[in-house]
């Protein structure tokens, strides 16, 4: 990078050391969210929304909890404008919504706005004007005076326009630009604010203090809230907002640093959305939360669903990393993750344990509407046996020998890698069906008899291609005599016969499921699985289907 020198920092340091807020470990409570999908987010899109969209998108933010909604800037459009009247005239805002508008302090928006809010219940009028050097210096080309002469007159008119129009209003005012903005400067322009407003407990004022531009680490724009919202005027009385924007990737840092520096609001969007990098993202800040075991007061339950909902009205995409949201944040294709997950949410199941600490997964998936099977393990070429068995255990309730997970696991990783993709569940319970499940060739199993108590002696007519035979066989138990039949008519030899068997509990008929491995004598082990509503024929289907692994490896036909 040859250009390194041009850049400098450009934001301004508290003058005195402010680190209270290093002493605090974590958020200990849920801030005053207040969504500003509708307005910053909106005018961040391509295609903004049109008035069904943004009544849709409305109601959703209503459903997941947000008390406090920023719908517009309804000076600045007809659009704008019909949106806010619509919401009031058809009484779409529950009596504990406040809704919130955006306002330049000048004169005729500012009494465009109050036009616009007339017969609100409640709303917050949000009064804002640059304060930056860069801003002071090349746009407006003012002095410090003159700028907050725009603020403090932009204060009065609203105190004025607040008393003409019918209707309930709280005030807000952010220096806009304020990252970029003299620490002492900002502080002196919000209490000149604050000394006009003189808000009390029954009217409480917000002052707002965005990084409209991210310009520094976290740490400092912490200091920076700490420092500024010490020596706020009439404190008691001032809720103190942020409003973090993602210049520099870390908006989510730099609002939960700025709660523990004493931020009580926070203003931000869906996933982020917004102008260039975008808004904090208010699903990620509220699911750290909840994380850490404080209720973040909004509902994220069925995020599957509000992420479709909102990918289709704003046009935009959630990349599939997204923090939460995205498609593969709960995924592992990693063999040695597959395994702890699996062995973590046994280990849960039997245990039932207060608090979740699966490894991998920093909160239940389910928690917010994501599934186990499909969502957490998913398999390709690099998954590892735990994975793989896990998924045909969920889904299809087939709980398979540790060993034998092990061989079917370099079967699916081979057909992941010959094909070159990833493989869905109804995939892999096809390889399992295909490969290890009542296989019939080349000896099929028609029918048994079994005789005995003690030593039993075995009829067992099979099928081949040179038609049925009825073979005989005797031994310890009915598998033994079973087995002993097919190795005396087979010629093969193998030994050390494993044997699982459990109940199929997934479907709507009850069925045996047994597993068999065998090992030859060259120490080759081949596995087969019988499924069948008998279990002594479970078992007998699952030796066939390893027998016939075994033969179709020594015949060369497998």
């Amino acid at each position: 990078m040859k250009n390194v020198e041009k850049y400098a920092r450009g934001y301004f340091a508290p003058p005195v050391t402010s680190l209270k807020w290093t002493t605090k470990e974590y958020i200990t409570e849920a801030p005053i969210w207040c969504s500003v999908d509708l307005r910053d987010g909106n005018q961040a899109l391509i295609v903004p929304m049109n008035l069904e969209e943004k009544l849709e998108y409305f109601k959703m933010l209503l459903e997941i909890g947000f008390k406090e909604i920023e719908v517009g800037f309804p000076a600045a459009s007809e659009t704008e404008f019909t949106f806010l009247r619509t919401l009031i005239e058809q009484d779409l805002i529950p009596d504990d919504v406040t809704i919130q508008v955006l306002t330049q302090s000048r004169e005729h928006i500012i009494r465009k706005t109050f036009e616009s809010l007339k017969g609100a219940k409640k709303a917050v009028v949000h009064l804002y004007n640059s304060t930056s050097l860069a801003q002071r210096e090349q746009v407006f080309r003012k002095s410090k005076e003159e700028i907050i002469d725009i603020a403090v007159s932009g204060a009065k008119l609203l105190k004025e326009c607040a008393l003409e129009t019918e209707g309930n209003f709280q005030f807000q005012y952010s220096p806009e630009s304020f990252t970029g903005t003299e620490i002492e400067f900002a502080l002196e322009i919000c209490n000149r604010v604050l000394d006009e407003w003189q808000p009390t407990a029954e009217n409480p004022v917000i002052i707002n203090l965005p990084a409209t531009v991210s310009m520094s680490m976290p740490h400092v724009y912490a200091s920076q809230i700490e420092y500024v919202g010490e020596r706020l005027n009439y404190r008691e009385h001032v809720i103190l907002s942020v409003h973090p924007h993602n210049d520099r990737g870390t908006g989510v840092a730099d609002a939960e640093l700025a709660m523990l520096a004493g931020a009580q609001r926070v203003e931000g969007t869906l996933f982020g959305n917004g102008e260039r990098t975008g808004n904090v993202d208010i699903v990620t800040l509220a699911l750290n939360m909840y994380s850490h075991g404080v209720d973040p007061k909004l509902n994220f339950e069925t995020l599957p669903e509000i992420l479709a909902v909102y990918e289709r009205l704003t046009k935009m995409r959630v990349s599939e990393r997204h923090p939460y949201g995205g498609e593969l944040v709960f995924t592992a294709f990693s063999g040695s993750h597959q395994d702890a997950i699996a062995k973590g949410m046994k280990w849960r199941e039997e245990k039932n344990p207060q608090y979740w600490s699966v490894p991998y997964l920093l909160i239940d998936p389910k928690d917010i509407g994501r599934q186990y099977e499909g969502d957490i393990i998913r398999i390709n070429s690099q998954s590892g046996k735990g994975g793989i068995g896990y998924v045909l255990q969920q889904k299809y309730g087939l709980d398979l020998p540790q060993k034998m997970r092990e061989h079917f696991g370099y079967c699916v990783k081979n057909v992941s890698d010959h094909q070159q993709k990833e493989l869905m569940p109804d995939e892999i319970y096809d390889i399992f069906l295909k490969e290890y499940v009542n296989l019939k060739a080349p000896i099929e199993l028609v029918k048994y008899r079994i005789n005995g108590d003690e030593d039993f002696e075995t009829v067992v007519v099979v099928r081949t291609g040179d038609g049925d035979k009825e073979i005989k066989g005797a031994g310890n138990g009915r598998l033994d005599s079973v087995s002993n039949a097919l190795q005396t008519y087979l010629g093969l030899e193998y030994s050390d016969l494993v044997y699982t068997e459990h109940a199929l509990e997934i479907g709507s008929k009850s069925q045996a499921v047994s597993y068999i491995g065998i090992k030859a004598s060259n120490g080759q082990v081949y596995w087969g699985c019988g499924i069948d509503v008998d279990i002594m024929t479970s078992s007998i289907k699952a030796l066939f289907s390893a027998v016939n692994q075994m033969s179709r490896s020594i015949n060369g036909n497998h």
